[in-house]
């Protein structure tokens, strides 16, 4: 049921799409849901042949050769990781995601959290490229893409490549840079190339933005456009270390263990094999229907919420919130040992998937309701498969 204001009607519960054209490929019928979140729930999908989202995946899903050896080059990744950021578990996470599904991350955080020291620690471990760019008012487009440059002694043009050509870019403080400067970065984000003149360069691959952002000053910022919010796959918010954390932190400081490995655990051509086992990563109808079900409950909160939470509500997440959802969920079962999504990847995603695609109006800060909150109102709006 949608809203008479959206002019978006609630899909046809009986078509029932293929997952895929071809045969020997599950169908499902995805239902929304309908009624209150207290009175109605989600009905799982009509699945074929499976019949729990626990099912053993069918052929040609990953063997178990492939996941030993997934299981060992993540490993090693993450070796290379704990040895120098101490805690950030769910950072840990979150970059090894990004990572394999060619995603990229917005941070915010306060400054001093390893955020830089774990993105350049990423690129080491898998032998790929790190630059930096600090975020400035008066950083230009051409500082960041590159730019062409003449050469006196040939006279010609020579194009000199900016800093975003590199495997892992970590934009420092996004949000104080001009939006002339974001929508540069949109196009690399989105289409994985920049415009320098009349040419178009190809980004190395894979390629990683890591964006970070400081909530606590706001003076002299620029508000990053929801549509360059929403090409970030994964937006999470790093907390200060526990005290044992932090004593850890200054133990390995006086016993000098922060050295970690000196180089790369893992290859590039290993990186782009494990993106390539992620989509393959077998996922069941009774998942697909339940990301849908939760997208769509973030469109249309007055029908399954209290009302009071979904006054707060401005827009929900759009049909890209779904793909990150499918995708990082894959990514998730496979750093954890799994050739197969369960629901408990999903629900551990949802807030870092919708807190930056779900936009609440002015009423929720002025009440201090965060976007979390309404959130895990919308999730607990939906039968878990």
């Amino acid at each position: 049921m949608g809203d008479a204001n959206t002019g978006e009607s609630a899909p046809d519960a009986h078509h029932a799409p293929s997952a895929q054209d071809g045969a020997g490929v599950d169908t499902y019928t995805v239902e929304v849901p309908t009624g209150r979140v207290d009175d109605a729930q989600v009905p799982p999908a009509q699945r074929t042949p499976a019949d729990s989202a626990d099912n053993a995946p069918p052929s040609p899903y990953l063997t178990s050769d492939e996941l030993r050896w997934a299981q060992d080059t993540i490993s090693s990744i993450s070796g290379a990781f704990t040895a120098k950021v101490v805690g950030q578990a769910r950072l840990h996470e979150t970059l090894l995601i990004a990572l394999l599904t060619g995603g990229h991350v917005l941070l915010e955080s306060v400054p001093g959290l390893a955020k830089t020291t774990a993105a350049q620690t990423l690129a080491q471990a898998v032998g790929g490229t790190f630059h930096r760019i600090q975020c400035t008012p008066d950083l230009l487009p051409s500082d960041i893409v590159g730019t062409q440059v003449y050469n006196q002694v040939s006279g010609t043009f020579e194009t000199q490549l900016g800093p975003v050509h590199a495997n892992v870019v970590l934009l420092d403080e996004i949000n104080r840079s001009s939006a002339k400067t974001q929508s540069a970065m949109l196009e690399a984000m989105q289409e994985r190339q920049t415009s320098i003149g009349d040419r178009s360069y190809a980004l190395p691959d894979p390629f990683l933005v890591l964006a970070t952002q400081n909530p606590i000053e706001q003076e002299g910022t620029y508000p990053l456009p929801e549509a360059q919010m929403d090409r970030f796959t994964l937006k999470d918010v790093l907390d200060y270390p526990s005290p044992a954390e932090e004593a850890e932190v200054l133990r390995r400081i006086d016993s000098g263990v922060f050295d970690g490995p000196s180089g790369p655990v893992v290859s590039i051509p290993d990186v782009k094999r494990l993106q390539g086992l992620v989509s393959r990563v077998y996922v069941d109808p009774a998942i697909v229907n339940y990301i849908v079900g939760i997208g769509y409950v973030t469109r249309h909160p007055r029908d399954y919420i209290e009302a009071r939470l979904a006054a707060y509500v401005d827009y929900g997440a759009s049909p890209r919130a779904s793909i990150a959802f499918m995708a990082a969920a894959r990514a998730r079962a496979l750093v954890d040992g799994r050739n197969h999504v369960v629901p408990d990847d999903v629900k551990a995603l949802t807030h870092r998937v919708l807190r930056h695609r779900v936009s609440l109006g002015f009423e929720a800060a002025a009440d201090d309701v965060p976007v979390e909150h309404v959130i895990d109102a919308m999730v607990g709006g939906i039968r878990t498969p």
